[in-house]
């Protein structure tokens, strides 16, 4: 068991990881490359550059959180293929450079999902939020200018600006993917995963869907322990 905290990256986050270092028992950061669009392929060089910026201050770069899933992947479409190779070559320069943990979601155009990213509580400190009044009298396509303002300037994964200007795009994506198919999209992916991840060791953790239950209609198939 270790230790860890979510570091946003150099240029995004706050926090410098020389500060994170004083945090006792900490002893690692689990980060990403936070300028990669879902699909992308990461170079060794790149992975390799992470992770000496992070040992160089003092930490061990632990995992990674995420290496996101393009959407073709998650509806089944027909270039879905090439964004796997890309994957599974990622995931192998991952290994190459002695990263065994990669953290992931299946979740349909957003990923985990807060109506509020900065709530003041009774004591001052602020934490993220999420109602289901809000969302149900909400136009999905405005979920994201919602929360950018409360973002401080970082690029959380799943919410590239990016992908959120073509929005109404991606809803017509998933029109006709449900519960099943979204499932047996995910076991598709796996299956063509899993012999890189077997070969350097990498356990591949799936983010829960959050919530655990369909937002502006979208399915949830990661829902429980069974």
């Amino acid at each position: 068991m270790e230790m860890t905290l979510r570091w946003y990256g150099p240029g995004h986050d706050t926090i410098s990881l020389e500060e994170i270092r004083q945090i006792p028992g900490v002893t690692g950061v689990i980060t990403t490359l936070y300028d990669k669009m879902p699909g992308e392929l990461w170079t060794q060089e790149e992975i390799h550059n992470l992770k000496q910026y992070v040992e160089e201050r003092g930490l061990n770069l632990s995992g990674i959180e995420s290496v996101n899933v393009h959407d073709s992947i998650k509806t089944g479409a027909a270039d879905r293929d090439k964004y796997i190779d890309a994957y599974i070559e990622t995931l192998e320069n991952l290994g190459k450079e002695g990263i065994h943990l990669v953290c992931y979601n299946f979740m349909p155009v957003f990923d985990w999902t807060r109506t509020e990213l900065a709530r003041v509580l009774p004591d001052g400190s602020t934490a993220l939020a999420y109602s289901q009044t809000t969302v149900d009298n909400m136009d999905p396509t405005k979920m994201f200018d919602s929360i950018a303002g409360d973002m401080n300037g970082t690029v959380m994964p799943g919410w590239e600006p990016e992908r959120m200007e073509k929005i109404k795009e991606l809803f017509e994506m998933y029109k006709d993917v449900d519960e099943e198919k979204l499932f047996e999209n995910l076991v598709y992916f796996l299956n063509r995963i899993m012999p890189v991840c077997d070969k350097y060791d990498i356990n591949m953790a799936i983010h829960p869907d959050d919530p655990a239950w369909p937002v502006f209609g979208l399915p949830r198939i990661i829902t429980s322990k069974e």
